[in-house]
C-alpha cells in the first residue's frame, strides 16, 4: 500500500498507453457502467446513497450481473437475499471480487486517491481522521490480502493514497517504519547548494523549460539563458550563488515552489512590459510585487495544511505571534519564550478555546518547526547546519523534532507575508 504519494510520473506516451488499455478492457468497463447506471438511476453518491447501495444490493447485484453479461462475460449464476446489512453487503463485495479477479492484466494498473488532506469545513477533526484510517485500512487489505492473491494475472491493481507525511503519521497505523519503507512511496527532492546542478529538482526544472524550445539543446542550458545571473553568495565558502540557490532558498524543495516563482516572475515581465528579451533579471527576482506574491503563496499552502486540523479562527490567531517578533526573523530561546508569553497573553484576553497547538511553549515550537515556518540552528566547528523538518524528515523519522534552547530563523519565503525580517541581523550567519 502507497500511503505517502505514488511512483515517479510515466511520460505521455505511457498514459495514452494505459488509458486505452483501460477502455479496451471490457470486464473493468463493465464495472465502471455498473456502478455508473446505478447512481445515475437511483441516487446522488452522497452517504444516505452508500447506505442504500448496500441495503438494496438486489439492484446493484442485477447490474453488475448486467453489464458484465454485456461485456462478454459468462452469466453469473446468482442468488439474491432480501436481508439487509451484513449478508447484502457480503454479496456485493463477492460479486466486485469475482469480477475484479477475472480480469487479465498485462501491466500493474494504480488507483490514486487524491485530496485526502482536505478537510470538509463541517466535519470535525477527529471524525474526519477515523474516515482515514479506516480507509487506509481499507487499502492495506486490499492491496495485501485480495489484488496480491489473484491468479494467472502478470499486473496487479494497486490502491494508492496520496498523504502528507504529518497526516500519515496521524492515522496510527501499526508498524509504521516497515509500512513506509515497504509499501510507500517517500517523493524526496531534497539537495543541497554545492550540488543543486546534479539533483532531480534542478532538473525536471531545467526539462519544463527546454521542453518548449524548437531545437535540442543541453542539459542546463534552458535555466541558465532564462535566470544568468550571478548573487554574492551568503556562505563564505561559495565564491557566488548562482540563480537556482536563489529559488531553492526561496522554496521548500519542491517542484511547484520553483514552477509557481517562474510563474509570478513571467507575469511580473510581461506587466513591468520589459524588453522582449526571454532572460529574467535579478531586480525582476528581488521586487517587492514579486516577493509579496510568492510569500503569499507559501502562505496559502500553510493555511491549508492547518485546515484538516483547525479552523479559520484558529489559523487568524495563530498569525497573531508574528506581531509580537516586532520583524525579527531570528531569535534564541529566549526570545522566543518572551514572544511566546506575550502571544498567550493575547489569547487569553481574546480566545474563548485554546488550541492545542499554543497549551505550552515547546508544543508551539514543535507547531512552528512541523509546519516548516522555521528552522533550528545548530553550529559545528564554525559552521552553521539549519535544520529544517522536511530536510530532516525521512522514512525512519517521519516527524523530527525540533531542538530547544537553540536558534531559531523564519524561513526566506514567508518573510513578506509574515512581515519579518525587517530587523538588522546581530549574529550574521550564511545559509
Amino acid at each position: 500500500m502507497t500511503l505517502i504519494a505514488g511512483e515517479h510520473p510515466k511520460s505521455i506516451n505511457e498514459k495514452e498507453l494505459d488509458h486505452f488499455a483501460f477502455s479496451k478492457s471490457s470486464k473493468l468497463k463493465s464495472i465502471l457502467q455498473a456502478v455508473d447506471e446505478y447512481y445515475l438511476h437511483a441516487f446522488s453518491p452522497e452517504i444516505i446513497s452508500v447506505l442504500n447501495f448496500i441495503e438494496n444490493s438486489k439492484l446493484a447485484a442485477e447490474l453488475i450481473t448486467k453489464h458484465l453479461k454485456i461485456g462478454g462475460e459468462e452469466t453469473l449464476n446468482t442468488s439474491f437475499s432480501e436481508s439487509r446489512f451484513q449478508i447484502n453487503l457480503m454479496y456485493i463485495q463477492k460479486q466486485f471480487e469475482t469480477a475484479l479477479s477475472s480480469i487479465k492484466l498485462k501491466n500493474n494498473h494504480l488507483l490514486f486517491i487524491d485530496g485526502i488532506d482536505i478537510r470538509p469545513g463541517s466535519i470535525p477533526y477527529d471524525e474526519y481522521l477515523e474516515c482515514i484510517k479506516g480507509l487506509a485500512n481499507a487499502a492495506w487489505n486490499l492491496n495485501n490480502d485480495f489484488f496480491a492473491n489473484i491468479r494467472d494475472s502478470k499486473g496487479r491493481f494497486r490502491v494508492i493514497l496520496l498523504l502528507r507525511p504529518d497526516i500519515f503519521n496521524s492515522i496510527g497505523l501499526q508498524n509504521l517504519t516497515n509500512k513506509i519503507r515497504d509499501n510507500s512511496v517517500f517523493l524526496d527532492w531534497r539537495t543541497t547548494y554545492p550540488s543543486y546542478r546534479t539533483s532531480h529538482l534542478f532538473e525536471l526544472s531545467d526539462k519544463l523549460l527546454r521542453a518548449q524550445q524548437s531545437d535540442q539543446i543541453e542539459e542546463g542550458v534552458a535555466w541558465d539563458n532564462y535566470f544568468p545571473w550571478q548573487s554574492p553568495s551568503t556562505n563564505p565558502n561559495r565564491d557566488y550563488d548562482p540563480s537556482f540557490i536563489q529559488f531553492l532558498r526561496l522554496s521548500y524543495s519542491r517542484p511547484r515552489d520553483i514552477v509557481t516563482m517562474v510563474q509570478i516572475l513571467k507575469e511580473e515581465h510581461h506587466q513591468k512590459k520589459r524588453s522582449a528579451d526571454a532572460a529574467f533579471d535579478e531586480l525582476l527576482f528581488n521586487n517587492n510585487d514579486f516577493q509579496n506574491k510568492y510569500s503569499q503563496y507559501l502562505m496559502g499552502g500553510i493555511k491549508d495544511q492547518l485546515s484538516f486540523y483547525y479552523d479559520e479562527a484558529d489559523y487568524n490567531m495563530f498569525l497573531k505571534f508574528f506581531n509580537f517578533l516586532e520583524g525579527e526573523d531570528q531569535f534564541n530561546y529566549s526570545k522566543y519564550l518572551k514572544v511566546y508569553n506575550n502571544f498567550i497573553d493575547f489569547v487569553l484576553d481574546n480566545h474563548n478555546d485554546i488550541p492545542k497547538f499554543v497549551e505550552s511553549e515547546n508544543d508551539f515550537l514543535q507547531f512552528l518547526y512541523d509546519t516548516n515556518i522555521l528552522c533550528f540552528i545548530e553550529e559545528y566547528e564554525n559552521e552553521f547546519f539549519f535544520r529544517w523538518c522536511y530536510r530532516e524528515r525521512s522514512p525512519s523519522n517521519i516527524s523530527p523534532k525540533v531542538s530547544p534552547n537553540a536558534t531559531y530563523r523564519i524561513h526566506y519565503g514567508l518573510h513578506k507575508a509574515l512581515n519579518v525580517g525587517r530587523m538588522h541581523r546581530k549574529n550574521g550567519s550564511g545559509a
